[in-house]
């Protein structure tokens, strides 16, 4: 005994491959827009990233690090605002002594990065009064030597002008995975573009 008739057959039958159509077109769809949402959570991550990373580069350039010496109480390396000036790097070192030479220094004068002073003595003679230039004994103008981003920590990746704690850790994941055959390497590590590559390619080496 047939209920339906091949017409009502059909129209079932392409009910039922309409509905059918439609759970995958839903399924993939829903794949599809997990998929986006996934891409577009890595891309949010990698600008936030960034923007850490370049607050952090800003804070640090916010400072500058001057070598005093010569007739002054506590020699050494001092910390200061960007802008300061050398009398702002004598009262961090301590203050001058009685004997310095006020007549050969510039107290009022700004300080630069990596600069040298040196505070002469009364009488003293053939020094010069200001040393000012990096703190160098390489050709590529700087004493400290290179980071082997092979082998080095979390904590030596950090002293790298940008380089951050985040960026630090995602270098050191990177290298979990693969060692870095030559510097450019590192730029495979998201978050480090040509920009910032070329503030660190001086500072780094592969061994």
């Amino acid at each position: 005994m047939t209920f339906f008739t091949k017409k009502e057959q059909l129209v079932i039958i392409l009910l039922i491959l309409v509905i059918v159509f439609i759970s995958i077109l839903s399924f993939l769809n829903k794949n599809f827009l997990a998929k986006k949402d996934e891409d577009l959570n890595n891309d949010v991550e990698d600008i936030i990233v960034n923007l850490e990373e370049d607050d952090e580069e800003t804070h640090e350039n916010q400072s500058i690090m001057i070598h005093i010496s010569g007739q002054i109480h506590n020699p050494g390396i001092v910390e200061l605002d960007l802008g300061s000036r050398l009398i702002d790097a004598v009262k961090l070192a301590g203050g001058l002594k009685k004997d310095a030479d006020l007549d050969r220094i510039n107290l009022a004068k700004k300080l630069l990065d990596e600069e040298k002073i040196y505070i002469p003595k009364i009488g003293e003679e053939d020094t010069p009064v200001e040393i000012s230039s990096q703190i160098t004994t390489s050709s590529n103008g700087d004493v400290r030597s290179k980071i082997n981003i092979n082998t080095c920590t979390k904590e030596e990746l950090m002293t790298l002008p940008g380089i951050g704690e985040v960026l630090a850790g995602r270098i050191l994941d990177y290298r979990e995975q693969n060692l870095f055959k030559t510097i450019d390497d590192i730029k495979n590590v998201s978050g480090i573009g040509e920009k910032k590559y070329d503030s660190i390619k001086e500072l780094i080496t592969v061994k």
